[in-house]
């Protein structure tokens, strides 16, 4: 009988430190992003457009090493739709699209995207991702089928 009861304290004891864990892990928050992956063989600089209460912002350049990853917002997406632009820095390749943005040659963060040149900017073609109403997001930077044809694919981070 002592042999039966210890039996159940054990059990007891091991759903208690079950369900425990259970309420610590859940109580973690998940890691909630926008990322670029550079799954090129080159340096790539990154630059990021999204939309806030004020207006339009376009931010880079985040340089993202060969096979490596970059995490760009660190924290859930706010806004449904965020805009990239890529350049590939030694071979001049470009991930670009048909939104177009203000960009700086050095490290930037530009309110507006209008009048981009005589504010003493660039512009340059953003390509658009809907992330819907997901709190992260990852796009993949590959080489295109052909030389200097990127390609650029976006999707919900796991």
């Amino acid at each position: 009988m002592r042999f039966v009861g210890h039996l159940t304290l054990q059990k007891s004891l091991l759903a208690l430190a079950a369900t425990a864990g259970f309420f610590l892990v859940g109580s973690v928050p998940a890691s909630a992003d926008f990322r670029v992956c550079n799954a090129t063989q080159n340096l790539v600089g990154v630059a990021i457009g999204y939309r806030v209460r004020a207006g339009w912002v376009s931010e880079g350049w985040w340089h993202i090493k060969p096979s490596s990853c970059e995490t760009l917002i660190d924290a859930p997406l706010e806004s449904r739709y965020y805009y990239l632009y890529a350049e590939d820095a030694a071979r001049g390749g470009r991930w670009e699209g048909p939104v177009e943005m203000c960009v700086s040659d050095t490290e930037f963060k530009i309110a507006g995207v209008s009048d981009c040149f005589a504010r003493g900017f660039q512009r340059a073609g953003f390509q658009e991702y809907d992330t819907g109403d997901q709190e992260n997001w990852m796009v993949q930077l590959t080489d295109g089928p052909a030389p200097g044809n990127p390609a650029m694919t976006g999707a919900a981070n796991p």
